[in-house]
């Protein structure tokens, strides 16, 4: 049964004792009790242009009736109306240029953007790698880190105890694990990352194509983690420009272009269509 409900801005999270129960069902229970993502009408909006505070000096000339005119802030449509299911064991990649809503749909999915409108319901503990510095502080060491991070992800000091070495052995880090990381390079900041994100098994990780700073080493035994949480009855959702890596670990492709989906299917459908639009060959479908 389900462990908890937490619902803000349109989004519904479930952690699910019973994840991996009743595998021979393909669709998202209604009563939110199978791993899974369901996007109903979904609709994010970013406020952009001028926007300012009034002056001291325009307050007291609206005693005597004079108004400023005040810029309104505007607003663009990020995610316009998605809908989307996603079901347990399903590796999922999101392309599209930049600026398509990828990143954004990832964040809305963790719960860090508020939509305007719609429904987003997560069934599953969820992992992130979104941003290389979230949870991280500079001039703490990357020990420290571990219980910064882990903490923000809601895990107990206990449980991180419990979790250091082999947190340190997975980020492979050497001596650097107990320096600031202010000394560190952009793919020791993701392999430390990744190694907290993932070590507790989360039911639905949420990747952002960040995790590919990482060397190669890395990045074989990172592709190895996120394979093997995927599956054991997880769901795997990369956001990414490297179609070389969609086409290697992922089975489904959904194609975004200014918030709304172009095209959601396998790789071998997608992709060739993508590249044609890309190369500017053809008009958006």
């Amino acid at each position: 049964m389900a462990r908890g409900s937490e619902i803000k801005s349109g989004l519904r999270i479930v952690e699910n004792d019973d994840a991996q129960a009743d595998s021979t069902s393909t669709a998202l229970s209604r009563d939110l009790t199978k791993l899974g993502i369901e996007v109903t009408n979904a609709r994010l909006t970013y406020p952009i242009g001028a926007y300012t505070r009034g002056s001291l000096k325009s307050a007291v000339l609206s005693l005597f009736g004079h108004r400023d005119k005040t810029p309104k802030a505007g607003f663009v449509e990020a995610i316009r109306g998605l809908n989307i299911r996603i079901a347990a064991g399903e590796r999922v990649a999101l392309i599209g240029h930049n600026g398509s809503g990828k990143s954004t749909l990832l964040r809305a999915l963790a719960g860090i953007y508020p939509l305007a409108s719609g429904e987003m319901k997560v069934v599953g503990r969820i992992g992130t790698l979104l941003d290389i510095g979230l949870g991280f502080e500079s001039e703490s060491t990357g020990r420290e880190n571990i219980y910064y991070r882990g903490m923000t992800m809601g895990y107990s000091r206990k449980q991180l105890r419990v979790a250091e070495r082999e947190i340190i052995e997975f980020a492979d880090l050497g001596e650097f694990i107990d320096l600031p990381m202010r000394t560190y390079s952009s793919g020791m900041y993701v392999r430390l990352g990744f190694a907290v994100s993932t070590h507790f098994s989360p039911d639905i990780l949420l990747v952002d194509e960040v995790f590919g700073a990482g060397d190669a080493s890395f990045s074989r035994r990172a592709l190895e983690r996120m394979l093997n949480i995927v599956d054991n009855a997880g769901i795997f959702v990369l956001a990414t420009h490297e179609t070389s890596l969609v086409e290697r670990v992922c089975q489904r492709v959904i194609w975004l272009d200014r918030g709304m989906i172009v095209r959601d299917g396998p790789p071998s459908l997608v992709l060739p269509e993508y590249y044609r639009y890309m190369a500017a060959e053809t008009p958006l479908p």
